[in-house]
């Protein structure tokens, strides 16, 4: 089994800016690429896991979506980083109901280990909001780190203890 650092997007990926699908608007947090490159050489697969509620409200499309992603997946490999996959909810409760994927549900998380043979209680977990750690939680994740910054370092991680 394989070890996974999963990233929520907006807000530790890139700067928190409100429903960012256009490259333009899409700012990298500092450091995130340093940081991925220490988790990918100490054996971690690296996934994005994001809810996008502005694809169930109609502010951008699932193709918007994927344009932006398939060009932040090409930033992190220009930068030596693979993104194994990018896993993202294009639900909102108000619009169109639950789902099991949106977190604070472990949905996304769960498919990435059925796919990728993933040990989550050795995996690690990086979001800015509460229902990201939730979601980590739910999922059996061990190591979930709540990042409420503008730069992201090495030292985010005791590393002793992965």
């Amino acid at each position: 089994m394989k070890k996974a650092l999963f990233l929520d997007r907006d807000g530790v990926v890139n700067l928190e800016l409100d429903y960012v699908y256009r490259i333009e608007d899409f700012e990298f947090v500092p450091g995130i690429f340093e940081l991925c490159a220490e988790f990918q050489q100490r054996g971690f697969l690296i996934f994005i896991i994001t809810n996008q509620a502005g694809i169930a409200r109609g502010y951008y499309s699932e193709a918007d979506f994927r344009k932006l992603t398939n060009w932040m997946v090409q930033e992190f490999k220009s930068n030596g980083i693979t993104i194994e996959k990018t896993y993202h909810c294009p639900h909102h409760p108000d619009f169109g109901g639950e789902c099991d994927c949106r977190k604070p549900n472990p949905g996304m998380i769960l498919q990435a280990r059925a796919e990728y043979d993933l040990d989550l209680k050795q995996s690690v977990l990086i979001g800015d909001k509460q229902s990201d750690i939730q979601a980590g939680i739910n999922a059996g994740i061990l190591t979930n780190i709540r990042f409420n910054n503008t730069i992201i370092t090495k030292d985010l991680i005791s590393w002793d203890t992965l």
